[in-house]
C-alpha cells in the first residue's frame, strides 16, 4: 500500500509539472531513481524513513532548494549533496551521521540552513567556509570537540546552536560573524570565552548553561543581549579574603609587546608603518586588550580581576542576576588605585575559583 502511494505521490509531481514531492514516513529504505525525472522539484521531503544512502540521480535535480532527511538511517554525509548547488535548506537531524567530508558541503555556497542536529559528529572539516551564505547552523546533540577555525568566514550566520556536545573551548575567530544574534553552547565543558565578545554588535540571546566557566570576558556588558541562560556554572564568588602582593617581574615579551601595541596607536610611527610586513608579529599582537584604568595596552593577562554585574540595572535584562565579568589591569599600581570596583580572583586549594 505505501509502494503504491508512494508511485503515485512520485508520477502526480511528473505529470502535473509540480515542483514539491512529499515522501515522509513511506517505510522506504532507498530514494526512487525515477526521481531523477523530476527536473523541476524544488522542494524534497524524505524524513522518517530508513534511508541509508543517496542515489547519484539527485545530480539532476538542478533546482532543488530544500531537501529534508531527517529521522533516517544515514551513517555519512552523502558526497551527492555537494553537488546541489541550488540548495538553501538541508535538514539531516536524528540520523548515524558521524563524519562531514570536505567533498558533501564544498559546493554549498548558496545554503542558508544546515540542521545536524541529534547525530554522532564529532568535528566539521574546514571546507564549511564554503558555507558563505550560512544563516543558521545547528549540530545540538553531537559529539563535536573542536570548532574549526574556519567558522569565521561565515559572515552571514545569525543563529548557531552547539548545546549537548562536547566542546571544551571556542575559537576567538567565532567573532568574526558579526551578523550573530542568537548563540547556544549550553551543556558543553566551556571552562571560558575567548576575549572580544564585544564584537557581536548584535547578539541578543546567549545560552551557555551547564558549563563550567568562571567568568564572562572584557566588555561582556557591552553587548545588547536580551536573553541570557548561565545556570550550572562554576562562577567566582564575591567573598572577601586576605592576599598578598607579589613584586610585578614583567617578561621581557610583555614589555616589548606593550611598547610595540603603544607605539602601533601612533599612526605616524615607524612601529605602526612596520607592523603590517609582520603578519605573525601582527596575529600574536591581535590577542592583546588594555587595561581597565590607564588604558595602557596589555599583551597578556597580568592578573585575573572581575566586576560584578547587574543584569536588570547594568544592561537593561529582564534578569536580577549578577554575574562577573573579567577585568583587564595592567599592573599592581592600577589595581591600588582608589575609586574602582575591581576584585582580584583568589585561587584555593581544592577550590578551582572563589
Amino acid at each position: 500500500m505505501l509502494v503504491f502511494q508512494m508511485a503515485e505521490s512520485v508520477f502526480r509531481v511528473l505529470y502535473g509539472n509540480g515542483t514539491s514531492l512529499n515522501l515522509t514516513s513511506k517505510k522506504i529504505k532507498e530514494v526512487p531513481e525515477c526521481i531523477s525525472r523530476l527536473t523541476n522539484l524544488s522542494v524534497l521531503l524524505l524524513k522518517n524513513n530508513s534511508i541509508t544512502s543517496l542515489p547519484v540521480e539527485l545530480l539532476s535535480l538542478k533546482h532543488i532548494t530544500e531537501l529534508n532527511l531527517g529521522n533516517n538511517a544515514l551513517k555519512e554525509l552523502p558526497a551527492v549533496l555537494g553537488h546541489l548547488e541550488s540548495l538553501k535548506k538541508l535538514y539531516l537531524f536524528s540520523n548515524q551521521i558521524t563524519a562531514v567530508p570536505p567533498e558533501a558541503i564544498g559546493g554549498l555556497q548558496n545554503l542558508v540552513v544546515l540542521n545536524l542536529n541529534h547525530n554522532q559528529i564529532q568535528r566539521l572539516p574546514p571546507q564549511i567556509k564554503s558555507l558563505k551564505r550560512i544563516q543558521h547552523l545547528s549540530l545540538l546533540d553531537n559529539k563535536l570537540e573542536e570548532i574549526p577555525i574556519e567558522l569565521g568566514h561565515l559572515t552571514r550566520l545569525s543563529e548557531i546552536n552547539l548545546t549537548s556536545n562536547n566542546l571544551s573551548h571556542l575559537p576567538h575567530q567565532l567573532y568574526q560573524c558579526k551578523e550573530l544574534s542568537k548563540l547556544y553552547v549550553a551543556r558543553n565543558q566551556l571552562t571560558y570565552l575567548p576575549e572580544g565578545i564585544g564584537a557581536l554588535v548584535k547578539l541578543q540571546i546567549l545560552d551557555v548553561a551547564g558549563n563550567k566557566l568562571s567568568m564572562f570576558p572584557a566588555e561582556f556588558h557591552l553587548l545588547p543581549l536580551k536573553e541570557l541562560y548561565c545556570e550550572g556554572n562554576r562562577f567566582v564568588r564575591r567573598e572577601p579574603m586576605s592576599s598578598v602582593q607579589d613584586v610585578e617581574v614583567f617578561s621581557l615579551k610583555e614589555l616589548a609587546a606593550r611598547f610595540v601595541l603603544l607605539e602601533d596607536r601612533n599612526r605616524y610611527s615607524l612601529v605602526h608603518r612596520m607592523l603590517p610586513r609582520y603578519p605573525s608579529l601582527t596575529a600574536v599582537l591581535a590577542d592583546g586588550g588594555c587595561c581597565a584604568l590607564c588604558l595602557g595596552p596589555i599583551l597578556t593577562t597580568w592578573l585575573d580581576c572581575v566586576h560584578f554585574i547587574h543584569l536588570k540595572k547594568d544592561m537593561k535584562m529582564r534578569s536580577t542576576k549578577t554575574i562577573p565579568v573579567r577585568v583587564l589591569l595592567c599592573s599592581y599600581k592600577c589595581f591600588n588605585m582608589d575609586g574602582h570596583s575591581y576584585y582580584g580572583v583568589a585561587r584555593r586549594d581544592h577550590d578551582p575559583l572563589s
